[in-house]
């Protein structure tokens, strides 16, 4: 949480954080700001200080929504300092930082830096910046183990009930899609119509998706995916957009909507078969969901979240699956983990890959998700079962939205002959 970050700062030896860009899709500085829309800002925060927010003029009172200390640019007179740059603006702009980082009470030690900005232009102000404050430190931290992933790791009530509200969004959209499909005419081959006689395709169900998250208040920034047979198979596959809808063909539909701006994540996902389902289909999506309840059943406060992936896997493979287990990179079977964090971030600690460290637990106030799948490109079919899950402050898990895990799902102007 965020009460953790200068106990973490100690840990880590951190003497200030510095945060670079865009109030919104931008997760460290969403973590402190709340969003809004402040572009092209900076966050600095010493250790044992409040943060404060530099921006620029027009979007003083946006920044100031934010509840932080808040200085504008324009303190800093950066035309002398583009002057005595020689117009060399990344040099200019490292001596501002410069100021700031001193205002602040930085001149030596170690600071971290974040955030999401172009990547050639922080890079070339960093050079500059290093040379101009030779006792400052400027440290990259890795992803998955930053003080900030580590502090968003767990979440407080409110966070949780916001990543709640998400959940009815993310069901809400799903109940549509499935009401789509189920009310849809089917062709004689078995194709799906829409109501003015043409078919309707992977491209039509992407486009109602796009539109009812819109109309509920929410973002898809990291996409989705509502992919049909063979791409199905391929787990992070979209789906291809002229595809006809058909009976029988396995439907991986996972949807992972944020709030407005860049904010808290859900992220969900069935797996359907219109109509009917192959014999084959229908034992595997069985396989899944028995892990899935298997799973339900035994998650357990403070265990490291790799021990689930290991038995999704021994369980995968006493079922004659290939898994991670005993195969590097298979492309069939269980092919990745069993699921990770979500928040402000899509994949946030804590991780279940096998090769994490086993403080990487579900402790209380972690939100993470469960989702065990088996794919079967060449066999023109795929499965995902996925909730998001909170562990509550008593140890307890709970599911932040429910749904219905219907496979096959009866067609209402269509009977099988």
């Amino acid at each position: 949480m965020r009460s953790d970050i200068d106990a973490l700062m100690q840990t880590k030896n951190i003497d200030a954080l510095m945060i670079f860009g865009n109030a919104e899709h931008n997760p460290p500085m969403y973590y402190f700001t709340g969003g809004g829309h402040v572009s092209h800002a900076t966050l600095i925060k010493k250790r044992g200080s409040e943060p404060v927010l530099f921006h620029g003029d027009m979007e003083r009172d946006e920044a100031t929504k934010s509840g932080l200390k808040c200085v504008s640019y324009s303190q800093y007179d950066y035309g002398a300092m583009l002057k005595e740059a020689n117009n060399d603006l990344l040099l200019a702009s490292a001596v501002r930082y410069q100021s700031m980082l001193k205002d602040v009470g930085i001149a030596s030690g170690r600071v971290g830096v974040y955030g999401t900005y172009d990547i050639s232009a922080i890079f070339g102000v960093l050079t500059h910046l290093q040379k101009l404050m030779p006792k400052v430190e400027f440290i990259g931290e890795p992803r998955e183990d930053s003080i900030l992933m580590r502090a968003m790791e767990t979440k407080d009530e409110f966070e949780v009930a916001r990543i709640r509200k998400m959940g009815q969004v993310t069901t809400t959209v799903v109940g549509k899609v499935r009401d789509l499909l189920v009310s849809s005419n089917v062709r004689d081959d078995e194709v799906l119509m829409k109501e003015d006689g043409t078919p309707l395709t992977v491209g039509d169900v992407h486009s109602k998706i796009r539109l009812w998250v819109s109309e509920l208040g929410a973002e898809l920034p990291s996409g989705f995916i509502f992919a049909q047979g063979r791409d199905a198979g391929v787990p992070h596959s979209g789906g291809n957009p002229s595809d006809l809808l058909k009976l029988g063909q396995t439907i991986v539909f996972d949807i992972y909507p944020a709030e407005a701006g860049g904010g808290y994540y859900y992220d969900f996902t069935r797996t359907w078969s219109l109509g009917y389902a192959t014999p084959e289909a229908q034992q595997v999506f069985d396989q899944v969901k028995e892990i899935y309840d298997t799973l339900m059943d035994n998650f357990d406060l403070n265990t490291p979240f790799k021990h689930y992936q290991n038995m999704t896997c021994e369980y995968f493979e006493s079922k004659g699956h290939k898994t991670l287990l005993n195969t590097r990179s298979p492309v069939e079977g269980y092919v990745h983990s069993l699921g990770h964090g979500v928040g402000l971030n899509i994949h946030e600690r804590p991780f279940s890959g096998a090769t994490v460290g086993d403080d990487q637990r579900l402790k209380s106030g972690v939100v993470i998700t469960s989702e065990p799948g088996l794919y079967y490109p060449e066999k023109g079919m795929g499965f995902r079962i996925e909730d998001t899950l909170w562990v509550r402050p008593d140890g307890g898990i709970e599911k932040l939205a429910e749904f219905s895990y219907d496979f096959v799902l009866p067609m209402k102007k269509w009977k099988k002959t």
